[in-house]
Parts: structure tokens; C-alpha cells; sequence
């Protein structure tokens, strides 16, 4: 039954295609077909053609949108691209924007103190044969890097040139466990040793058992003979806190290094320094004491409102 409706309706199809090629033949060698004939044909024909075109435009739309969708995919591809080299560009340029900050610290902290240097990038840092706490930096012998020369980052000590060869130079770092520097206290101008910890820690210890050493006290380097192997006046770091301990005949002392470092990039090596050398003109400026804010609630007013009040307090 659905076979027999089915071949019918074929059979209508093909009439009325044969029929509409007819008149369009008849029209094109003009024979002359009435104005009414024509519309009728045409109104006729409309819904086969509406039909025709229903079935075969979302055939023709899939293949315009797999074009576009090839053509989205590779104009998403090359904006993933573009993005990859403008990150890449900020993040290169942050990151230079830092070195040169840190560079221009450097150069202040040495134009203050006096001192002659060679700047250098840290371009490696781990383990040596002998020491478990070096930087390798950029810039060697042929630069007037030579061993037992102190190395200075944008706050402080950073360590001393151990090794150089032409174009590069092994520093020590002051946090290594065999690192030892005198320094003396600003304060109170006494004289003790700095030892490293290996890590940001380190321990003082005051060659005078009657010397004076409080928490805050700022150290600086005590100087070598000839500058060498450190000028003196360079800031090392800040007493932490103090050990009292009557077992011990010297007074001893945790101490914070001022320099990070974690985060060096790039570092000056003390190449010589001013006859005297900077005294205390190195000191850091004092850390700001934070701001305690007290708030009191005064008693409700007449009206049933609170009042809120607040003070500073150092």
C-alpha cells in the first residue's frame, strides 16, 4: 500500500517537472501563453519549489558552514599564536623592567658607599666542588673580576668571588655554612663575626663579652686588609634576636641578611673602594613601626545612634 503512494506521488513529480519544461520551452520560442495560464502554473508550482529548495538548502548551508568552520579554526590558531608572542613579550619585558631597577639599586647602593664596581648578571646558581652555596655570574678576569672581591646586590652583601676564569666568576654566597665576614655593630661600633647558616638566617657572634648588641641593631662589614677579601661599610643585616645564655663567653645573635638571596639577578663585584671607606653611610633607613588602629564605641547618643571612633596609636 505505502509502495503503490509512494510511486504515485514519483509519478505527479515527473508530470508536473515535464509540464513546467514545457511552458518554459513554449515561453522562450514565444508562443504566446496567457498571462492567467502562466500565473496559474506558477502558483501551482511554487509549493513543489519552495519543497526543493527546503530540502536541498541545509545541504548547501552544512557545506558553507564546515568552509567557515575551517576558516574560525585557523583564524583561532593564528590568535592563540599572536597571544603566545605578546606574553611572551610582557613577561620579557616585566622581567627586564626588573633587572634594570634592581641594576639601578645596585649602582646607587655603590655610588653612596663610594665603591668602584662591575656589574654582572647571575647566570647560575647551585653547588660547587667545595662550597654548597654559589652564583655564577657574567663577568670574568677580563671584566678586573678577581678571587677574594666582594660582591654587593641593590641592599647589601650578596657574597665573595671565590674562582673567575676570562668571561664568568664563581661568588659565594654568604648564607653557605662556611661563609665568615667580621662586622661591627652601628649602634654600638662593636665588633663581632657573621657566620652563615645556610639559609636566610645566620649567627653573630661578639668578640667582646661586654659588648652591647640589642634587636634592630643594623650590621655592616668590618673591612679587610687591602679590601680584601671585603671593603668595609657594606650593609650585611639586622639582629633579630638576641641569645642570652650565661653557658656561652660571647654574646650571640640571630640575624636577617638584608639581600634575598633567592631572587638575584644581578650583582655588583667591588672592584676598589674610597681611602676610609663610606663609615655609616650605608646605614638602612629605620622600617617603619605599623600603624595599630584602635576603634572605641562610645555610649548610643539621644537619638539611639552609635558613634564610632577611631585613634591611631604607635
Amino acid at each position: 500500500m505505502a509502495a503503490g503512494g509512494n510511486n504515485r506521488s514519483r509519478l505527479l513529480l515527473v508530470i508536473l517537472l515535464v509540464t513546467s519544461l514545457f511552458l518554459i520551452t513554449l515561453d522562450l520560442r514565444g508562443v504566446n501563453i496567457t498571462e492567467n495560464s502562466r500565473s496559474a502554473t506558477q502558483s501551482f508550482l511554487a509549493p513543489i519549489q519552495r519543497g526543493v529548495s527546503d530540502l536541498f538548502s541545509p545541504i548547501g548551508s552544512f557545506f558553507s558552514d564546515i568552509r567557515n568552520f575551517g576558516n574560525t579554526k585557523a583564524e583561532l590558531k593564528e590568535a592563540k599564536k599572536e597571544n603566545a608572542k605578546l606574553r611572551e613579550k610582557v613577561i620579557f619585558n616585566e622581567d627586564t623592567l626588573g633587572q634594570l631597577k634592581k641594576l639601578e639599586n645596585v649602582l646607587d647602593l655603590a655610588g653612596r658607599g663610594k665603591y668602584k664596581v662591575v656589574s654582572a648578571r647571575v647566570i647560575g646558581k647551585g653547588s660547587s666542588a667545595t662550597f654548597s652555596q654559589t652564583i655564577t655570574i657574567d663577568a670574568g678576569s677580563n671584566d678586573g673580576v678577581q678571587k677574594d672581591m666582594t660582591v654587593i646586590g641593590e641592599l647589601g652583601l650578596v657574597g665573595v668571588v671565590k674562582s673567575t676564569t676570562s668571561s664568568s666568576a664563581i661568588v659565594l654566597l654568604m648564607s653557605d655554612p662556611t661563609f665568615r665576614i667580621g662586622v661591627r655593630i652601628a649602634r654600638s661600633q662593636s665588633i663581632g663575626v657573621l657566620l652563615g647558616e645556610g639559609d636566610s638566617n645566620y649567627t653573630l657572634q661578639l668578640l667582646d663579652p661586654s659588648g652591647s648588641i640589642e634587636k634592630d641593631d643594623v650590621l655592616l662589614s668590618l673591612g679587610s686588609d687591602n679590601n680584601k677579601p671585603f671593603v668595609p661599610g657594606v650593609p650585611v643585616g639586622f639582629v633579630k634576636s638576641v641569645k642570652n645564655s650565661r653557658l656561652t663567653l660571647t654574646q650571640e645573635a640571630v640575624v636577617n641578611g638584608y639581600s634575598n638571596l633567592g631572587s638575584l639577578g644581578v650583582v655588583s663585584v667591588v672592584i676598589s673602594s674610597s681611602s676610609g671607606g663610606p663609615k655609616d653611610a650605608l646605614i638602612p633607613l629605620p622600617r617603619p613601626t605599623p600603624t595599630k588602629t584602635v576603634y572605641v564605641t562610645q555610649p548610643p547618643a539621644v537619638d539611639g545612634a552609635e558613634t564610632t571612633v577611631s585613634k591611631d596609636e604607635n
